[in-house]
């Protein structure tokens, strides 16, 4: 087993093995280039995963099927990007990518590291990690975690889960991380590698389709802590045309988000549609399952947002004061300077009834038809652990 250690807190890990994407560079988004042209020449969104099968994105797909991007879908381009979670900001940085989807944790590596981004669009209102452990092993007390090992799929991932420990009382000084690889940390935790292994919403209804049968310890039940943000060049929101392309791109967003609130069945579909070896993967349940987690975790508490992808800067202030705390980032940062609602009102500003009335409009296939959604909802946490341990 090799030792390795990384800037960014990345020193009590070890390799299980090395991904072939374990060095970043600017031409594995197969080099795109960036012409002359205003505001855009080809609008390009990464994901943190180095994958785009997953029904994460759902926003997207079933905003682009529904015209929701109003022509701009083909002005712009959506990347898997390599898996090390760290290039979703590195590539933005270099203007090889426009947004990225990256942790708190993987924003605050790349503000700790120079790069001039924010967050525009606050995705994941709560938090949409959790800790799996094979069944019967895991407890709803964190602190059991020292002297243990987790397992994750990058490196990069750590600053997830430091932070996610620390606010449970947990001494992260104790904690060994092991880096299983993506995508087999979670069959690495199943033959009984690590003692838990990061997981988040959605990819647990995805693990269940491969035969990946855990307990989890789930952050949007137990976590006063966050989830992913789209974040972009601080430079492209203080320029009139590209601030005037992002309001529009994430209105798209937006109106994705809100007619699969209403209809959730129809945006499975639609990313089903899109990529047919998911679909083959886990069916119509589990991805009615998937996108349930998913939307929990999207929307958060509505009465409490000012819309879609709206950020709560107190709940930002506290991450960076944990993480300033923790010695993940060696300079205070003021959530302020870093997170903007510039875009929240004009993202949110499209007809939400006419978005309501196309989600019940939409005739579902047959086998979507079958789903009973009230029953997927009423079984959507029985994976927790039991709350006696």
């Amino acid at each position: 087993m090799t030792k390795f250690s990384l800037s960014g807190g990345m020193s009590r890990r070890t390799f299980l093995q090395v991904s072939a994407a374990g060095v970043i560079t600017a031409t594995a988004l197969g080099g795109i280039g960036r012409a002359s042209a205003a505001p855009y020449p080809k609008f390009t969104w990464i994901s943190p995963r180095g994958t785009l099968e997953v029904l994460d994105d759902y926003p997207y797909w079933i905003g682009k099927k529904m015209g929701y991007f109003d022509g701009l879908e083909v002005a712009t381009d959506m990347q898997p990007g390599p898996s090390d979670g760290t290039a979703t900001v590195k590539f933005v940085d270099v203007g090889q990518a426009d947004m990225g989807f990256p942790s708190p944790g993987v924003f605050s590596f790349a503000l700790e590291n120079g790069m001039k981004l924010k967050s525009a669009f606050h995705m994941g209102a709560l938090d949409t990690f959790s800790l799996a452990f094979r069944k019967g092993e895991g407890s709803n007390d964190l602190k059991k975690l020292e002297g243990k090992t987790i397992l994750l799929g990058s490196a990069a991932w750590q600053p997830i889960v430091d932070p996610m420990l620390a606010v449970h009382g947990v001494d992260i000084s104790k904690v060994k991380y092991v880096e299983a690889g993506w995508p087999t940390w979670g069959t690495a935790l199943a033959s009984g590698q690590g003692d838990a292994a990061l997981a988040w919403e959605g990819l647990r209804a995805e693990w269940i389709g491969s035969k990946l049968d855990f307990e989890y310890w789930l952050g949007v039940q137990h976590s006063p802590l966050f989830a992913n943000t789209f974040v972009v060049r601080a430079a492209d929101l203080d320029d009139p045309d590209k601030k005037a392309f992002l309001d529009k791109y994430l209105r798209g967003w937006a109106m994705g988000l809100e007619f699969a609130y209403h209809n959730p069945l129809a945006a499975v579909e639609a990313v089903f549609e899109q990529f047919p070896t998911l679909a083959t993967n886990i069916g119509p349940e589990l991805g009615a399952t998937s996108i349930l987690q998913q939307i929990a975790v999207f929307r958060g508490d509505m009465s409490k947002r000012k819309g879609w992808g709206d950020h709560d800067l107190a709940a930002w202030q506290t991450f960076f004061d944990k993480i300033y705390e923790l010695k993940q980032i060696t300079k205070p940062v003021k959530a302020e300077d870093v997170v903007t609602n510039d875009v929240i009102g004009p993202a949110n500003d499209f007809d939400h009834d006419k978005v309501k009335a196309d989600a019940a409009a939409y005739v579902l296939s047959d086998a979507f038809k079958a789903i009973n959604i009230e029953d997927v909802k009423a079984h959507l946490y029985d994976q927790a652990i039991p709350a006696d341990r």
